[in-house]
């Protein structure tokens, strides 16, 4: 089951690699048209300098980006604390239901980006992340540490 509940994890990491590139793509591409690039850009600036200076459908990749480098990585531990200690099933169905929707949240916000659907689809997500949570506690905290696996 090691593998089973690492593979939710693994495909998350792969995931927010696509969303770098997808935000890279399309900043360099709209920064291009813009007459600009990025011999251009100020010393020590930020992505998020180019927040109101992009068009904010541009930017919601970079937003998104930045999203799945926050909420994750509690997810990431989390889904590692179930592998060590004997998930179930269940956990693994949880798990990809986690990075199911955090997909679908990206997508979403990359794209059509209205608010309040995408927090529907945050807050589901966050259930799912919650429930592993609850897992994790109650397998560590309650583990019989006289028992040899």
């Amino acid at each position: 089951m090691q593998a089973q509940m690492l593979a939710p994890a693994a495909v998350l990491v792969a995931w927010s690699l696509i969303m770098l590139f997808w935000t890279a793509g399309t900043r360099f591409s709209a920064m291009a048209k813009m007459g600009g690039g990025l011999g251009d850009a100020k010393p020590g600036g930020r992505g998020r300098d180019l927040n109101g200076v992009l068009p904010d459908v541009v930017n919601w990749k970079a937003h998104n980006y930045d999203h799945l480098m926050e909420q994750p990585t509690i997810f990431y531990p989390t889904v590692i604390i179930l592998a060590m200690m004997g998930a179930t099933g269940g956990d693994a169905l949880a798990a990809w239901i986690y990075v199911g929707l955090r997909i679908v949240h990206s997508v979403y916000q990359a794209t059509i980006n209205v608010v309040k659907i995408r927090f529907l689809i945050f807050l589901s997500a966050t259930f799912a992340l919650v429930y592993l949570a609850y897992r994790a506690i109650a397998l560590t905290l309650f583990a019989n540490p006289g028992v040899v696996a």
